[in-house]
């Protein structure tokens, strides 16, 4: 297991594709044991030949329809309706409309993304400082996969055989502890700094502001009820939801909103065809690194060592989020799903923590990776768009950092957060 690993950390090093990385890597694995080539094939068709995983691309392709039909925008407009009259309110729109956009989307990169590049301008016109605005949008893009449903739970509940509509009712509550603990800190700062302009409030004005927004928002906020309650409900499945997202998105796109032709369909279909494409690599060939570590028995030989260390399953999870945290800086979230689900859920278990909620731990942690770098996704894209530096994120981010640490020790120690609705 040794060799396994350096391998995959010298192809790290030298700048291969984190795909192609953990496929190399598992080869002389294959090699020493014998395993022929024809097995490669196999394995990879095999960890994508699954009725769920159809899932991903249908929601990552309602996210694309969201932010280029007018779904995103009449969302933010509501959101910040609702809350941009407090000092910091904008701000706090950002982390609610992430928290709406996210119902759809399922991608913490689409969020953080399609949020970001609507409002971080708009926070900079009202004398938000650049890296405080990116940090918002940074931190706040992780809600994409953590608040139902979410690309990142579909692809644990392939891996794991967890139930996924179990983990997606379980995110829930997770999801708004997140969203209103980011929301009071970044109104908070925005107090103490006194970012932002302070508008005099009207409860009148405010009232009709709010039921303009609403009233244009109204079918966009449809699209979660339909979703989500149609799965909590067991009209359909998680797979048949993202189905029934990108009609819906296409039908305001095109027919209601009109904000996108017919003739745009091709471009935004390609867009999401290379963003689940990328993905789809990644989890394919992280599943032959999975498979070389179960040839070496790296689940049982991990799980032995745990044991050894301590049976006591508050220490084990402990532990646990420590070793994710470290992986999240490093390694990009569905890979690790896919290499750890199958490892650590196991080994959770026989501690007497249940699967969902493990899940829902793991993917909290690993989502706090795509906000921590070197590697944080939601890093990169805040930047670009906010036109800053890493170095100058890190400071008003670290405070971000902070609460979401926090929420994940809640979420770890306090089950019933995340199992109240099962």
């Amino acid at each position: 297991m040794v060799l396994l690993v350096v391998v995959l950390l010298v192809l790290f090093i030298a700048s291969v594709p984190i795909a192609m990385a953990l496929g190399m890597a598992a080869i002389p694995t294959l090699v020493d044991r014998g395993i022929p080539f024809i097995a490669i094939p196999q394995v990879i068709f095999e960890a994508l030949d699954s009725f769920a995983l159809m899932a991903l691309p249908l929601y990552i392709l309602a996210g694309r329809l969201m932010q280029h039909g007018g779904i995103a925008g009449r969302l933010v407009e509501f959101a910040m309706a609702l809350v941009s009259w407090v000092r910091g309110g904008l701000a706090a729109a950002v982390v609610m409309t992430s928290m709406l956009f996210a119902t759809i989307s399922g991608s913490s990169a689409a969020t953080a993304a399609a949020i970001g590049s609507m409002l971080i301008p708009e926070m900079e016109k009202q004398k938000y400082p650049r890296p405080f605005s990116a940090a918002v949008t940074a931190s706040s893009g992780e809600l994409g996969v953590i608040i139902p449903p979410s690309v990142a739970m579909v692809i644990y509940g392939v891996i794991t055989g967890v139930s996924i509509t179990d983990l997606f009712i379980a995110g829930f509550l997770p999801g708004l502890m997140i969203a209103a603990s980011l929301m009071a800190t970044a109104i908070l700062i925005a107090w103490i700094k006194g970012y932002g302009e302070l508008e005099p409030f009207h409860a009148g004005q405010w009232a009709r502001d709010v039921g303009r927004a609403f009233w244009r928002a109204s079918l966009s906020l449809v699209m979660p009820v339909i979703i989500l309650g149609g799965i909590f409900g067991g009209i359909f499945t998680a797979t048949e939801a993202a189905v029934v997202a990108v009609f819906y998105a296409l039908f305001l796109a095109l027919v209601i909103y009109r904000e996108i032709a017919v003739r745009d369909l091709p471009r935004i279909f390609a867009s999401a065809a290379i963003t689940s494409s990328v993905v789809m690599i990644i989890v394919a060939f992280a599943a032959m690194f999975a498979f070389a570590l179960h040839l070496l028995r790296a689940p049982q030989q991990l799980g032995m060592l745990l044991t050894t260390i301590t049976e006591d399953p508050i220490l084990f999870l402990l532990l646990v989020n420590l070793f994710l945290l470290v992986v999240g800086m490093f390694m990009e979230t569905f890979a690790a799903i896919v290499i750890l689900g199958s490892i650590l859920s196991p080994i959770a278990v026989s501690y007497g923590i249940d699967p969902v909620h493990f899940g829902l731990i793991m993917i909290v942690n690993l989502a706090v990776g795509m906000v921590t770098p070197p590697v944080g996704v939601n890093l990169f894209i805040a930047c670009g768009i906010a036109r800053i530096s890493m170095e100058q994120l890190m400071r008003p981010l670290a405070i971000f950092l902070g609460v979401l640490i926090i929420n994940l020790l809640i979420i770890t120690y306090v089950p019933g957060i995340s199992l109240a609705l099962l």
